[in-house]
């Protein structure tokens, strides 16, 4: 192959294994932290959110490159879905395996550069760079050892937590310049909906998983049982969105979540019974911009 040619597999290659679509969920939940930090009256500042975003990509990338690594031999025997599966880079061959540690230990290098350069000329609070390496740290475990919690039934509360719950936090740090802890509690009815979307895509691939020793959810627990555990935690989240109203929640949020429950209602119904949930993917990926973009409103209405 010709250096050229090697040059061009690698960054696709690179660019597959970052895993996009994945990555544009990744975005949608750090700018809810944004949209927060904009909704309870803190100004916005560019290099704030510059320096915030390149790193959350970033680390972000260096936790997916650390799955494909980890997934291998399971991706090279399941199905591929849009939201399952790996990238399917590494069973192709296009790239050496090692490629994806190299690139991890590098994106995460930088994130963490950066996001040090931003606290030691006070650009962003000293909290932010604790709670990325906190994230970075628990999205490496999942799929690495010795941990591997990903592998031992622990995965899908954490991706959750780490998703839709940290990353949003460290958004609304880095946006706001301060640490408000309420704001994890303003992410829960989205981290419970994260969960029953890593439900969903961890179903396709229970055999292959199943085969290499990887016990995620799906392959430890009956579907009756899943589906259980599904709608419980629609509830939990469409009940929290109720209790936190008022003192965590405006009310605008709240209504603003509504329109994704038709499609978690359709996602309850056809999980484990359709190898893949889409209902499921796009209630999440609806109620994540609703609230994002109620966020931002209502600093609007206080300009008006």
């Amino acid at each position: 192959m010709t250096r050229i040619g090697h040059l061009r597999d690698t960054i696709i290659g690179l660019w597959g294994m970052s895993r996009p679509l994945v990555m544009t969920s990744n975005i949608l939940t750090w700018l809810l932290g944004v949209s927060i930090a904009s909704g309870r009256d803190h100004n916005l500042e560019v290099d704030r959110i510059v320096l915030s975003f390149i790193t959350s990509m970033l680390v972000s990338a260096s936790i997916h490159y650390t799955n494909e690594y980890a997934d291998h031999e399971t991706d090279a025997l399941t199905t591929r879905t849009p939201y399952s599966g790996g990238s399917g880079v590494l069973p192709s061959g296009l790239v050496p395996r090692s490629l994806a540690m190299k690139a991890a230990w590098a994106s995460l290098f930088i994130g963490l550069f950066v996001q040090l350069v931003a606290a030691l000329n006070g650009v962003h609070p000293w909290s932010a760079l604790a709670v990325i390496i906190l994230g970075a740290l628990g999205g490496w475990m999942y799929s690495l050892p010795p941990l591997r919690l990903g592998w031992r039934g622990g995965g899908e509360f954490l991706n959750a937590s780490l998703g839709s719950n940290l990353l949003p936090f460290y958004g609304f740090i880095t946006a706001s310049g301060s640490l408000d802890c309420k704001v994890l509690l303003a992410c829960l009815p989205v981290t419970l909906i994260a969960f029953t979307n890593l439900l969903a895509v961890t179903w396709p691939d229970r055999s292959s998983d199943e085969i290499v020793g990887k016990m995620t959810l799906a392959t430890r627990w009956t579907p009756k049982r899943l589906r259980m555990t599904y709608r419980i935690a629609v509830l939990a989240s469409f009940t929290s969105l109720i209790l936190l109203e008022g003192w965590i929640l405006p009310k605008k949020i709240i209504l603003s979540s509504l329109p994704a429950l038709p499609l978690l209602i359709w996602g309850a119904k056809t999980y484990t019974r359709n190898e893949i949930s889409t209902a499921t993917v796009y209630g999440m990926v609806v109620m994540i911009a609703a609230q994002t973009l109620a966020w931002f409103s209502l600093r609007l209405a206080h300009s008006i």
